[in-house]
This record gives C-alpha cells, sequence and structure tokens, in this order.
C-alpha cells in the first residue's frame, strides 16, 4: 500500500507531495557521525559558503527579517543565529528515518548535506525502510527498538495509528516559534490542522495542496498489439488487463499488473467512478462516502469494505486474478509493482503521477511505448491534502530540539531544500530564476522528489519544465474539476477504542490484501466473513465513536 481546506490548488505535474515551553539543550552528541565529504559541485560549494559566512560573525546576527516575505521570492539562506533558543554547543547526529528504497547518488547527497550543516554543528544519519520492509519495520523502529529523531509519516503510513500510541512528538506553538522560526514564517498557516490530532500538533506537513487524481500508465507498444488503441473508462481498462493476461503473459511472461502485496492504488482508481472522498484513512481501515457538493452526515460515512462499490470491485479483481493478470504469488511479491513496470516485468501500473518516473524508466529499452489515462474524466479530481505526507520528530527523540532546526532547514533553507528534492545542481538537474528545473541523464541516480522526505518537505516553488506531454494533458483535463475532501479537518480519535481498532485492523491486515487480489475462492462468501469477523473484534464500538466525535465536529461546521 502506497498509501484540505487550501486557499487555492497547484496542478502538480511534478513526480507525482511539545511539552516545552521553548527549546533548551536536552541532550548532546548522539555518539556516531555521518562525516562529510570532499566532492561537491560549485553550486553546492558556494551555498555551503554562504552558512557559513552566515554564521562566522555573532557581532552582525542574520534576522529573519532579512529573509524574503515568501517560499520562491528569493534566495533562503538559513543561519544559526535563527536558532538561538537551540543549544548547538555539543554536537549531535539526527537520525532520521524514511520509507521507500535508496537512491544510487544517496550518500553524495548526504555528505554534501552534512558539509553544509557543519555551522550547525549538526549531521544527519539516514535509514531507508524499503518499501518491501517499511510496513514491518515502522512501528518496531518507533517502539524504542532504534535511536529516531525524525521520521517520515502520513495517513497512509501509520500517522493515526503511531500518534495514538503517543510515538510523536508534540509540537506546541513555543517550538515551532523557537526551533523552527522558518516553519514559523513560511508555513502554510491552514496547513497545521491537519497534522492536529485531539488538540496537540504532532507533524509538519508539506507546504503545498495539489491536484492528486489517480491513473493508469500501460504499455501502449503491447496494447497496439492486440489493437487497443486507447483506454477511455474502467471497462477499457478490464478488457486491456484480461486481454494482457490471456495473450501476452503465456507468450512473454511480462503480467498486465505486476501486483505486490496488494492493488489498493488500483482500488483508488476505481473508486474515482463514484465520487468518493475518505473521512478516515488509516492503513486499511477506511471510512468512506460519496461526495454530492455537501458536508455528509455520519450516516453517509460507512467502512470501505461494506460499500457495494468494494464489493463489486473485489469482484473484478477475482476476475483479473483468475486471467493471469498478476501472480499468484503476489501477497508475497517483494518487487513493487512500479518498479517491475519500469523493469518491463508489468503491462500497467495504477497511481498519481508518479507514474512518470516509471514510465521513463520502462521507455529508456528501445521499441518501448507508454501511456497515460484518466479512466474517470467525468467525474471530480480529489486534491491531496499538505497532511498527505509529513515529518514527524519521535517522542523518544533524545534532542527534538536539534531534530526541529534540521527539519526546518530540509524544508526551508533553498540549497537543502534543492538538494533533497532535486540532487546535485548542474549533475542531476538545471533550473531557471523562475524555478522551472529539467532533469538531466543523470537523475536516474537521483530523481526529482526520489525520496519520502521529498514529499514532505515541498513548497510551491519547484515546478518542472517541458512536463511530459501526457502528464500535462491529463492535469489539464483536471483544472476544472478539483475538489477538497470536506471532512479533511475531521481527526478520528481512536484513544478511547484502541483495542478495538487494533482488532480490526488485524482482520482486515488479513482478508483485503487478498479480496484486492482476487486471490480467493469466493469473493462474497470471503467479503461477508470478514466484515463478520470485524463486527466480531468490535467494529460497532468503533463505529460508534466515530460517529459521537463525527457528529460533534460536524456540529461545529
Amino acid at each position: 500500500m502506497k498509501k484540505k481546506k487550501i486557499l487555492s490548488v497547484t496542478l502538480a505535474t511534478c513526480l507525482v507531495m511539545s511539552t516545552l515551553a521553548g527549546c533548551g539543550s536536552s541532550g548532546g552528541d548522539s555518539g556516531s557521525s555521518s562525516g562529510s565529504s570532499s566532492s561537491s559541485s560549485n553550486s553546492s560549494s558556494s551555498s555551503s559558503d554562504n552558512a557559513a559566512d552566515s554564521s562566522g560573525d555573532t557581532a552582525s546576527a542574520v534576522s529573519l527579517d532579512s529573509l524574503p516575505a515568501a517560499v520562491g521570492e528569493g534566495t533562503i539562506v538559513a543561519s544559526p543565529d535563527f536558532y538561538a533558543g537551540v543549544d548547538l554547543s555539543d554536537h549531535y547526529t539526527v537520525n532520521m528515518y524514511l520509507i521507500g528504497d535508496t537512491p544510487n547518488d544517496w550518500n553524495r547527497i548526504l555528505d554534501l548535506t552534512n558539509e553544509y550543516l557543519e555551522p550547525f554543528n549538526t549531521d544527519i544519519a539516514v535509514t531507508f525502510m524499503s518499501w518491501s520492509d517499511y510496513q514491518t519495520m515502522y512501528s518496531l523502529v518507533l517502539a524504542g527498538g532504534e535511536q529516531v529523531d525524525l521520521i517520515f509519516t502520513a495517513p497512509w503510513c501509520y500517522m493515526y495509528t503511531e500518534a495514538a500510541k503517543g510515538s510523536f512528538y508534540e509540537l506546541t506553538d513555543d517550538f515551532i516559534a523557537n526551533c523552527m522560526p522558518m516553519a514559523n514564517k513560511y508555513q502554510d498557516k491552514d496547513s497545521w490542522s491537519e497534522t492536529t490530532l485531539s488538540g496537540k500538533t504532532i507533524a509538519v506537513p508539506s507546504n503545498v495542496a495539489a491536484a492528486m487524481g489517480k491513473i493508469v500508465a500501460i504499455r501502449q507498444d503491447l496494447a497496439d498489439k492486440y489493437d487497443i488503441s486507447e483506454l477511455k473508462t474502467w471497462e477499457d481498462y478490464m478488457n486491456f488487463m484480461i486481454t494482457m493476461g490471456e495473450k501476452e503473459t503465456p507468450e512473454s511472461g511480462i503480467y498486465g499488473l505486476a501486483s505486490s502485496v496488494d492493488n489498493n492504488e488500483l482500488w483508488d482508481v476505481y473508486r474515482q467512478q463514484y465520487d468518493t472522498f475518505l473521512a478516515l484513512d488509516s492503513d486499511y481501515f477506511d471510512m468512506i462516502y460519496s461526495w454530492d457538493g455537501d458536508l455528509p452526515t455520519v450516516d453517509e460515512i460507512t467502512m470501505s469494505y461494506e460499500t457495494d462499490w468494494f464489493r463489486e470491485y473485489a469482484k473484478d479483481m477475482k476476475t483479473l486474478a483468475d486471467a493471469g493478470c498478476w501472480s499468484r504469488s503476489a501477497l508475497t511479491n517483494t518487487v513493487t509493482d512500479d518498479d517491475a513496470f519500469g523493469a518491463l516485468q508489468g503491462a500497467s501500473i495504477a497511481w498519481n503521477g508518479s507514474v512518470i518516473t516509471y514510465v521513463r524508466q520502462a521507455e529508456q529499452s528501445e521499441g518501448v511505448q507508454c501511456a497515460l489515462y484518466d479512466l474517470t474524466t467525468d467525474h471530480f479530481v480529489g486534491c491531496e491534502a499538505f497532511s498527505n505526507n509529513d515529518m514527524a520528530i519521535a517522542a523518544g527523540s533524545k534532542n527534538p530540539e536539534r531534530a526541529g532546526m534540521i527539519l526546518d532547514l530540509l524544508k526551508f533553507d533553498t540549497y537543502l531544500n534543492r538538494l533533497w528534492i532535486l540532487g546535485i545542481e548542474g549533475e542531476h538537474y538545471t533550473i531557471d530564476d523562475e524555478g522551472y528545473y529539467t532533469e538531466l541523464d543523470k537523475s536516474s541516480d537521483f530523481a526529482a522528489y526520489a525520496i519520502s522526505a521529498a514529499w514532505a518537505i515541498k513548497n510551491d516553488d519547484l515546478h518542472e519544465a517541458g512536463a511530459d506531454p501526457r502528464m500535462q494533458a491529463i492535469s489539464d483535463g483536471w483544472a476544472e474539476r478539483v475538489e477538497n475532501n470536506p471532512t479533511i479537518t475531521f481527526v478520528f480519535d481512536t484513544t478511547p477504542v484502541d483495542s478495538y481498532v487494533s482488532a480490526v485492523k488485524v482482520v482486515l491486515d488479513d482478508y483485503v490484501p487478498m479480496l484486492e487480489l482476487g486471490l480467493v475462492d469466493d469473493v462474497d462468501a470471503t467479503l461477508d466473513e470478514m466484515i463478520q469477523k470485524c463486527y466480531d473484534s468490535g467494529l460497532q464500538t468503533v463505529k460508534d465513536e466515530f460517529a459521537a466525535q463525527y457528529e460533534a465536529w460536524y456540529a461545529t461546521r
């Protein structure tokens, strides 16, 4: 599973993003150091010099007031002077955990980062929890097995589950003002409500909200082989998939979709036909409704798997599974469907605009041609929430103040922000004065938005120049159809029913993946069995608590 109130919507064609009153010291050196690299580009050297210069003379302290008024209106160069409330006297290594695979040039990016951070007496060590491992590692890491300072999180990546456990450090107004002064200056004020649970802000959201429709990418060269010229509807996609499973897979071994673990992204594509939003998005535990333009009443919201939509989707998945559209061992497949598509092992993928990354990988092979299709052009397009990608400070951090400072620097210092989002200027990308970037050949070793941290630290100042015309055409088609989820600021506090939620999730974890992959003998019987087990595990108690909290929130709208 890869898994809004805003003043304006930016159509993104990029690769798709305390209990303390202040900030005193809270621990010294963590005992490890990532070191620094002697390799650098001209841009990295000059930027490092800027950081050093800004901290070299305490008699001429740099003020936040000297910075541009907004991100994108000039170069932002951070200074240790901004962090007078953070004790920088002892060296400290901030341990960060991200999800996803490690880019080839990551060590170079990290070396340049730590070189730049020398004036701040801080460096960063990063652990990547791979796509195949993060679901098992994530909770264990936060449970105390490792020293963690910063970690990627999201509603689709255990944010609510871990927040309920107290796994994240509370970001009070004083903490943000003193330890994250640039976030205090530049972060969209409306965004904070999306990561505030039960009155406590537990993560820093991305700083941009954008149209986020779900689409499919396919091997058009294979479609053409079987006289399939284009896809317009879900039924067209089903026909393409069955054709691949019955004709192409036996010949070449290429699956219609090289599924891995589940087909959750394809479910998102499917449900767009019914104009749905999620009132709760928590791992597989989703509460869904069909939006008609008004704020839904609690009676209009139900668990996704109790809807006819999911039942019919599961039946379609069985049809595709029986046609051989993916491996019978897809439940345990450790290669993501995206990577498999890029490696020519799959004929389609479903996701958001990020599919372009894997389309480009596939098209590096001679004769391969891909196409992107929006299968629901007559329906609205959801807006990616600020909180769709976030960074949190772990509650167990030995130095949350230093972690907050590092997050502030990565998010708003122009050099660091571009380094982590785009890579090394002149090698991985070029950029013009208006913030339009072009990826270079070396971007295969560090693509734009290649790491999960990039999704969380993005602002609205970077745009891809000469965006792929296929993605641009889809984005243009979204322009008049973008809608915000009206329930985005409702957050379900599971604390009163934690044990029941956990029990229900165990059932869902057992059943949902195999239903989404169609790897069951009887869809109706299996789905009914799952739902009954959910109720046996306390689903009604959870729904009653959800209803009580939602109605209280609804009354304030």
